[in-house]
């Protein structure tokens, strides 16, 4: 059989058994600065454009410098991964950067970095002259693996649909963006929704913003010492201190314990951040208020920067604001403790309304009469099917069958499905986990903001 037949052959084959086609990416709709709950501030020179992927869902986001800035850059989560981080490390006392992009996807956002640079070129801001080349900075973040139930990752065209999109003084806060399926506290299986925060201060002449997407291992601390969102296990207490499971640490990471734990969701975190000031600052200046801002960040992500997150934080100067003689500016030492705590107001207002664990209904029958039609497999992508199956006595149950786990309906063995209304279901454990079944095909795990989609495969 000559050899492109038999690919086309073997092509038709894998598609008649995948059943109904999933998303392509190329053909998602990109939504950009979705969300209700955002930061106003006024500053026209910072442009932001978000960009998402609702069946990802993922994202990511873009800030732009109307004007050139000056840049440095600090490092210290033990799983980074960056774009042109090496060259704001030179200390060049020059203006150059454009834009600073953070992404969901892992090391495949990295392509929103570049593709926000080739876009200031292709819409005639910067040209190919040596002078005048984009210079775009990003850090990513793992939103990947057990977390999602598919890989669809931040592309070009999403950043450069966010990138066209930004506007000044407006930053969408919680998951959206690059925070778009963010968690926190997965050391201590916490596993809480996270998302992307933002603060602004101005004192006289002075302005500082800041900017964090938060996907920490550790746990978002309020300054009062209380774990701002958690799925607190069982016996947990209700006002929940991050001393109380640091101070029981490893047990609070072990299942079982006082204060047991289960990492099953992962340890793959990162907290990337920008810090942004008007005042012009010299190449040591700028480095010493990147090196403190990132070390203050201990205190409202605890622990921070350990080995399995890439924690990257950019400082930057618009060099709006150039102090004189008769007028000077800020000392360091003062700047950096304000700036800090600017930048622990951005963390604390990344945190989004937590969505509830769902109880069962009373009556276990409610849903069962009609519980055989939904039987069937559910692809939702790739690496994840789940299958459901009809008992004699009407239940439910359902299974993972392909390469990795569903949440808590796992591989090894079915669960049982508890009612929750006509069409919904609850595996109860210690996170939200609902499925719901929407006709013909569909169905909807935690249907809502976090939702994920299967497909029933065909049966012919």
């Amino acid at each position: 059989m000559h050899r492109p037949f038999r690919l086309i052959l073997a092509t038709m084959f894998v598609a008649w058994h995948a059943g109904p086609a999933l998303a392509d990416q190329a053909t998602l709709p990109p939504v950009v600065n979705a969300g209700e709950r955002v930061l106003q501030f006024d500053w026209p020179t910072l442009e932001i454009g978000t960009g998402e992927y609702a069946e990802g869902p993922t994202g990511l986001t873009v800030i732009r410098f109307a004007r050139r800035a000056y840049a440095a850059v600090d490092v210290r989560g033990g799983g980074p991964g960056t774009v042109n981080t090496d060259y704001l490390r030179l200390g060049y006392d020059s203006n150059e950067l454009d834009a600073v992009v953070f992404s969901g996807g892992s090391w495949y956002g990295l392509e929103g970095t570049t593709a926000v640079a080739s876009a200031l070129k292709d819409d005639g801001i910067r040209d190919g002259d040596w002078n005048n080349l984009a210079l775009a900075v990003g850090a990513i973040i793992y939103d990947l693996g057990p977390r999602r139930l598919n890989e669809i990752y931040p592309d070009k065209r999403l950043a450069q649909a966010a990138y066209r999109a930004a506007r000044p003084g407006i930053f969408p806060l919680g998951a959206h963006g690059a925070g778009r399926f963010a968690k926190t506290g997965a050391l201590f299986g916490c596993n809480a929704y996270s998302g992307q925060g933002a603060a602004f201060r101005q004192i006289g002449d002075l302005k500082l913003a800041a900017f964090a997407v938060v996907n920490a291992l550790g746990v978002v601390t309020t300054r009062e010492g209380r774990v701002a969102a958690c799925y607190r296990d069982a016996g947990w207490p209700l006002e929940l201190r991050t001393t109380d499971l640091l101070a029981h640490y490893p047990a609070s990471g072990k299942p079982g314990s006082t204060l047991g734990a289960t990492t099953a969701q992962g340890r793959r975190n990162t907290t990337v951040s920008l810090i942004v000031t008007n005042q012009k600052l010299a190449p040591a200046e700028l480095q010493r208020l990147a090196t403190h801002v990132h070390s203050s960040m201990s205190r409202a992500i605890q622990p921070f920067a350990t080995e399995f997150d890439g924690d990257v934080l950019y400082a930057v100067s618009t060099g709006e604001w150039q102090p004189t003689k008769e007028k000077p500016g800020w000392p360091s030492v003062e700047l950096d403790v304000v700036a800090a705590e600017v930048m622990w107001d951005a963390v604390l207002s990344s945190v989004p309304e937590q969505p509830p664990v769902t109880k069962p209904a009373q009556a276990r029958g409610a849903a069962t009469d009609v519980a055989s039609g939904w039987a069937g497999d559910y692809v939702f992508s790739p690496q994840v099917t789940v299958r459901i199956t009809a008992t004699p006595g009407g239940a439910l149950r359902a299974q993972a069958t392909g390469g990795r786990d569903a949440y808590a309906i796992g591989r090894t063995a079915p669960v049982l499905l508890e009612p929750v209304a006509a069409n919904r279901f609850t595996v109860p454990g210690r996170y939200p986990l609902v499925l719901e079944f929407r006709p013909p095909d569909e169905l909807i795990i935690n249907p809502g903001h976090w939702q994920q989609t299967g497909l029933r495969r065909s049966s012919r």
